[in-house]
């Protein structure tokens, strides 16, 4: 329940508008919540880990009926709740952090069912924790993808699907463009449609309104950027820079931004 409380809490902070202190609002708080999610998750495999290692240590009967009834019940509401967000997390790292707590719980109270009626049935108590371990390997591997994915969100890595390459060589090909530096594309929330992109081009001229919102529409429309920030420069002339360099030499003259 608590994977759940982080999801539903941290979509909501996304919904709301931003302040003069959090200029992107509160969509971060997707990622935050994802990462906290995966971290969880693997928590809870480890500390199942250790009781399946105690119980090969020191195996003890239990009531096989009881706890299959117990556990049954686990994989009807963990087993439901999962289905409920099968759609929503192939598109969003924080609903997917949810998903597959549910869905772990499920094949987990799966397991102590499948395992219960084989004990029962054979009365070979080392089934269980086997089955358990399996299981758990199983979860680990699948929920690799969950963890690499919120780390790469929280440090500001390139969104999967986007081919930074492919960015560049789009914007090298808008007209009359000569160069482009200090590109950044990254995520502003857990989800597919919060991509922002930054970049530096330098233009002979400069650029007007028409020209930028052109840009801003291409790029949405060729690789779901939505929110692009972009900064015109003159090109520079023989004898340097058009109207003064800035530290790092990148001429800074008639600069123009569009926001989309």
């Amino acid at each position: 329940m608590l994977s759940l409380a982080l999801a539903w809490g941290a979509a909501w902070l996304a919904g709301r508008r931003s302040s003069t202190r959090y200029t992107y609002g509160y969509k971060g708080a997707t990622i935050q919540a994802a990462l906290l999610n995966a971290a969880l998750l693997y928590a809870a495999l480890g500390f199942i880990l250790w009781e399946t290692v105690d119980h090969f240590r020191h195996p003890a009967p239990v009531n096989g009926r009881t706890v299959m009834l117990l556990a049954g019940l686990g994989i009807v509401i963990n087993g439901f709740t999962a289905w409920l967000f099968r759609h929503g997390q192939k598109s969003d790292v924080n609903v997917r952090g949810a998903y597959l707590h549910m869905l772990t719980d499920a094949l987990v109270s799966a397991g102590v069912v499948l395992g219960g009626a084989l004990v029962m049935w054979t009365g070979w108590t080392w089934l269980d924790p086997v089955l358990s371990l399996g299981i758990l390997a199983m979860i680990a591997i699948s929920s690799w993808g969950l963890l690499r994915d919120t780390l790469r969100l929280g440090l500001q890595a390139v969104p999967n699907g986007i081919d930074l390459a492919a960015v560049q060589a789009f914007l090298l090909r808008q007209p009359d463009v000569v160069s482009v530096h200090d590109l950044h594309v990254w995520s502003l929330s857990s989800g597919d449609h919060d991509t922002a992109l930054t970049a530096h081009l330098v233009r002979p001229g400069g650029a007007d309104a028409a020209w930028l919102a052109q840009l801003a529409k291409g790029l949405e429309t060729e690789f779901h950027i939505h929110h692009s920030t972009v900064q015109v420069e003159d090109g520079p002339t023989p004898g340097g820079c058009a109207s003064g360099c800035s530290d790092a030499g990148h001429p800074v003259a008639h600069a123009t931004s569009a926001s989309h």
